[in-house]
């Protein structure tokens, strides 16, 4: 028989409940992630993808090759053709958007999730003038033609990169990208 004490003993209920984990956390294990504000006030923090189409990096996981970021587009028109060999989460966050093959349209407060294998067009249409969508990106996008075929590719090291060079370019520094990348 044990007359071993447990030192939960010496403390109530609702002083363990507010306790911290009392050891350290594993060796080598990241650091957290918190990016506020989400939806940035400084500008040069939007990285440009294309005439009036921006992403803000949120976390760029190269380790497990996929990236989170918020896409902002102010223009009408199709974005891109793209597939996904992996599965795609997305929040509308402001305005709303569609795929040409689909009969849904992703308006704001609404998810998504794309499986994967999806190939689609998206497409922000006339009237709105702000859509901003958070997306959890698994793997890469592949960028095709109305036939399937390869026309470019996105991966986290190609936001990584992209994230590098405007930052260099605006000023906040190449390095400025190590705070979203883990």
């Amino acid at each position: 028989m044990s007359t071993h004490t447990p030192r939960s003993a010496a403390y109530t209920p609702d002083q363990l409940k507010r306790m911290p984990f009392q050891y350290a956390q594993p060796q080598g294990m990241l650091p957290d992630l918190v990016v506020a504000p989400v939806v940035p006030e400084d500008e040069r923090i939007w990285v440009p993808q294309a005439e009036n189409v921006w992403f803000r990096p949120l976390c760029l996981n190269r380790s497990a090759g996929y990236w989170i970021n918020l896409l902002r587009v102010r223009k009408s028109g199709v974005l891109s053709r793209h597939r996904h060999p992996g599965p795609v989460h997305a929040y509308v966050i402001k305005g709303r958007w569609r795929y040409l093959e689909h009969d849904w349209e992703a308006t704001e407060g609404g998810y998504a999730f794309e499986p994967p294998g999806e190939t689609h067009t998206l497409v922000v249409d006339e009237g709105v003038t702000e859509m901003i969508t958070l997306f959890n990106v698994q793997g890469c996008m592949y960028y095709v033609d109305p036939w399937g075929e390869n026309v470019g590719y996105e991966d986290v090291f190609t936001k990584i990169d992209m994230c590098r060079q405007h930052y260099e370019a605006v000023g906040l520094g190449g390095d400025y990208v190590e705070q979203f990348i883990r």
